[in-house]
């Protein structure tokens, strides 16, 4: 029997996804990408990957045909 003191196993975490690229000649994904890069500089890494959440779920995404 094992011990109930004992730890449990090691977390394993996926690798960070990779910064998600603006449509070209979107006014919104410059402004993201802007924000994205204003709030790296000053730290807030928060921040940061909000916007990288936006500019991934901005609809100029390439989607298949339905």
């Amino acid at each position: 029997m094992g011990n109930p003191r004992t730890t449990s196993g090691p977390v394993h975490l996926a690798l960070p996804l990779p910064l998600p690229k603006p449509a070209p000649d979107c006014d919104v994904c410059g402004a993201l990408v802007s924000q994205r890069q204003a709030a790296r500089d000053r730290g807030d890494f928060s921040a940061a990957t909000d916007a990288d959440v936006e500019i991934r779920n901005h609809p100029h995404r390439t989607r298949g045909r339905r």
